[in-house]
């Protein structure tokens, strides 16, 4: 590589990536038409800046960002660490059905995985959701099984609840848990993060810029945002509170010479080592952001200041509702997954 972009290990005994990670989601889903192209400069910017830790999920774009990345990635897969989501299901038209994390089911999409990124290896293999109809332990054995025969070389869970990590890393290590961490959603302190860290598992930040509110893309007065209405945190009332928030750190920015998005990424990345922020751009100048935010060390004075600025629990609105919000507070209650199954 090429950047001097710093490395943390995910999980004790784990692999070395870089200390922030690229999602490729939006390259090719949900907020925008994807300009494919642009996905490919900026999946090569990335890896020039050293940012070799690129996480996707089969279920983007319905496959898409798989193909995406493998042409991304033509003559330069051995520079690249690739983190695949699994188990979304998705219409032809895009919409969410449900999830299948079976372990006959675990295996038909990483097949198809494999076939898309054109690799015979995925570095870091995950469900995207616990399944409720599925014993955790079975979708972990399942990928043990994948890891034992090498076609997938670590496993990592995504929004699970303590009891879930606990019974997934009885089966296998897990080597990261990917969660959303910002300013605005700090919910992962009260539990899941100091479970993680008293299991060695590092915890892979997404959303760190809370959709954009922490970017400096909105200012206060804006009302609800269009292509993420649907969203809590954007509802008129709460995206006003949220950015009158978000003003407050644009002295400590400035102070700084930083951007507010470059403040919130450091910000992040000062939560600790086994913390690593994914950062979702679509076009190669808005890595420069988070390479800057990669050589920023904040001092306790400007850590205090942030906290003030943004006490947690001071956002408004959760990062999902309806049916996904209840989903994943079921799970985080520890109610969602069915128990272990007794073997004999």
């Amino acid at each position: 590589m090429t950047g001097s972009m710093p490395r943390r290990q995910l999980g004790t005994g784990g692999p070395y990536v870089s200390a922030i990670g690229l999602g490729c989601m939006a390259m090719s889903d949900v907020y925008a038409q994807p300009d494919e192209d642009a996905g490919e400069r900026t999946i090569h910017a990335a890896l020039d800046a050293g940012i070799d830790f690129l996480n996707t999920g089969d279920f983007y774009g319905n496959g898409r960002n798989e193909l995406l990345l493998a042409r991304a990635l033509k003559g330069r897969r051995h520079q690249a660490f690739i983190s695949v989501k699994t188990g979304a299901l998705k219409s032809p038209g895009g919409d969410y059905i449900g999830f299948d994390m079976r372990p006959q089911a675990i295996r038909n999409f990483l097949a198809h995985t494999l076939t898309r990124l054109g690799t015979d290896y995925v570095d870091l293999y995950q469900p995207s959701r616990i399944d409720p109809a599925v014993p955790v332990e079975e979708t972990i054995g399942a990928i043990a099984d994948l890891v034992k025969e090498g076609w997938v070389r670590h496993i990592g869970l995504s929004e699970a609840g303590v009891t879930s990590i606990r019974r997934a890393h009885a089966v296998h290590p897990i080597c990261a848990h990917e969660v959303e961490y910002s300013l605005l959603g700090r919910e992962v302190e009260d539990e899941i993060l100091p479970t993680c860290r008293e299991l060695g598992i590092a915890t892979v930040a997404y959303s760190v810029l809370a959709g954009g509110l922490l970017g400096g893309k909105y200012l206060p007065g804006a009302g609800a945002v269009s292509e993420r209405e649907g969203l809590p945190r954007f509802q008129p009332d709460a995206v006003n509170s949220n950015l009158a928030l978000v003003e407050r750190l644009r002295d400590i920015a400035t102070d700084k010479s930083i951007s507010l998005a470059t403040l919130a990424i450091a910000w992040v990345l000062a939560r600790g080592a086994d913390v690593i922020p994914l950062v979702g751009v679509r076009q190669p100048a808005r890595l420069q952001d988070a390479i800057a935010a990669a050589q920023v060390t904040l001092s306790a004075a400007e850590l205090a200041a942030i906290e003030s600025a943004i006490p947690r629990g001071a956002g408004v609105g959760t990062q999902y509702g309806g049916f996904v919000h209840d989903m994943l507070a079921l799970e985080r209650a520890g109610k969602l997954n069915p128990a272990a199954k007794v073997q004999g």
